[in-house]
C-alpha cells in the first residue's frame, strides 16, 4: 500500500449545548475567529460554528454543533473518543490565560506537562475538555482581534484519544496513514504525520478498563486530518477499503470533501483535503458574518433562518 501524505490536523469537531454560550466562550474568552457560521449538513435547524486564525487555516479549526432544544443527551468520555483537544500558545503566555480564566470564573488546573510542554487544563460550559500547551516550535500566526500576538491560540497542537487497546490503534496510524511514534510516556504514545511540531500530533492513551465512549452534548464528535488534493483523498479511500476499512462515499462539505471511518479503537476519524477554504463564499474581510448555506439548501433558508435561534457577537 502506498501510504498517503497526510498533512497535519485539519479541525476537530464537538456537540455543544447553547449556541449563544459556545460563541462567547469561543470568541470572548478564547479569543478565536468566527471564520463559518453554517448550518448542520445533515440537520440544517442546527448551525455548524468554525472557529480559527485568520483564514481558518487547516489545523487551526475548532467546530461545534450547538443542540440545545434538540433532545440530544450529554454525552459520556471514553474509550473510542478524542477526550482532550490541545492548542497550542506561545511560550510565556499561560500566566496571561491563568489570569484570563481567573476573571472569567473558568476553573483551571496547571497539568503535568506532556513530552516537556508546560500546560493548563480547563473545560468549557458544556463541559468538553481543552488544554493550552505552551511551546516554541509554533510559527503559525494567531487570530489577534481581541489577544495580543504574544498570547493568542495559533492552532491546534494535538488531540489526545482514548482506547482500551492502544497497539491496534498505533498500528493503524503509522501503517496506513503514515504516522511515526515520536514520544511515550507511561500510557501515553504520540505520533506525527510528519514534524513533531504542534499541529501534527496525535496522543493515543491506553485505558484497558475505560468505559465506552457515547457521543452527546459535551464531547467530541470527529477529528479531521488534512490531505492535499481530490486525487490523493480518492487514492487513500480505495486503500482503506482494500485493507477492510468501512469507509465512506466522498462528501462535499462545502469548504472541504470529506471522507469518515473508525480507526481500530472506535475514534471517528475524517480526512479533509485543503480546498477550496473558508473564502469559497464569503471575502476574508466578513468571514463568519453572515449565514452561509450550500447551495443545495439555499431555497430552504428562510424556513433554515426561521427555525435557528438568533445569535449576536462582535
Amino acid at each position: 500500500m502506498m501510504v498517503p501524505r497526510i498533512l497535519g490536523l485539519h479541525h476537530v469537531t464537538a456537540t455543544v449545548d447553547d449556541a449563544q454560550t459556545d460563541l462567547d466562550f469561543c470568541l470572548d474568552l478564547l479569543g478565536l475567529r468566527l471564520v463559518k457560521k453554517t448550518v448542520n449538513f445533515d440537520n440544517h435547524h442546527v448551525y455548524h460554528f468554525y472557529y480559527g486564525n485568520t483564514v481558518g487555516q487547516p489545523g487551526t479549526i475548532w467546530t461545534t454543533f450547538p443542540y440545545h432544544g434538540h433532545g440530544v443527551r450529554a454525552g459520556t468520555k471514553g474509550a473510542g473518543q478524542v477526550v482532550t483537544t490541545v492548542f497550542s500558545v506561545p511560550v510565556g503566555s499561560l500566566e496571561f490565560w491563568r489570569t484570563r480564566f481567573r476573571k472569567a470564573s473558568v476553573a483551571f488546573s496547571d497539568i503535568e506537562a506532556h513530552f516537556g510542554e508546560p500546560a493548563v487544563g480547563f473545560n468549557d460550559p458544556s463541559g468538553l475538555r481543552f488544554e493550552f500547551v505552551a511551546n516554541d516550535s509554533d510559527t503559525r500566526a494567531g487570530w489577534t482581534g481581541k489577544i495580543a500576538a504574544n498570547a493568542a491560540i495559533r492552532g491546534l497542537h494535538s488531540v489526545a484519544m482514548e482506547v482500551r487497546q492502544a497497539g491496534p490503534s498505533i498500528e493503524f496510524l503509522t501503517k496506513v496513514l503514515g504516522y511515526a511514534v515520536v514520544a511515550e510516556a507511561g500510557n501515553r504514545t504520540r505520533v506525527a504525520d510528519f514534524g513533531n511540531v504542534p499541529g501534527h500530533l496525535i496522543d493515543v492513551i491506553e485505558v484497558p478498563d475505560a468505559k465506552p465512549a457515547v457521543n452527546g452534548v459535551g464531547t467530541v464528535h470527529h477529528v479531521a486530518m488534512a490531505i492535499g488534493s481530490d486525487e490523493e483523498q480518492v487514492r487513500l479511500r480505495e486503500d482503506l477499503l482494500s485493507a477492510g476499512v468501512r469507509v465512506t462515499d466522498i462528501r462535499d462539505r462545502s469548504y472541504f470533501r470529506s471522507i469518515y471511518f473508525r480507526e481500530p479503537g472506535g475514534v471517528l476519524f475524517e480526512v479533509a483535503t485543503v480546498q477550496p477554504g473558508f473564502m469559497v463564499d464569503e471575502p476574508v474581510a466578513s468571514l463568519g458574518r453572515a449565514l452561509k448555506l450550500p447551495e443545495w439548501e439555499e431555497p430552504h433558508r428562510a424556513s433554515i433562518e426561521a427555525n435557528l435561534v438568533p445569535v449576536t457577537y462582535d
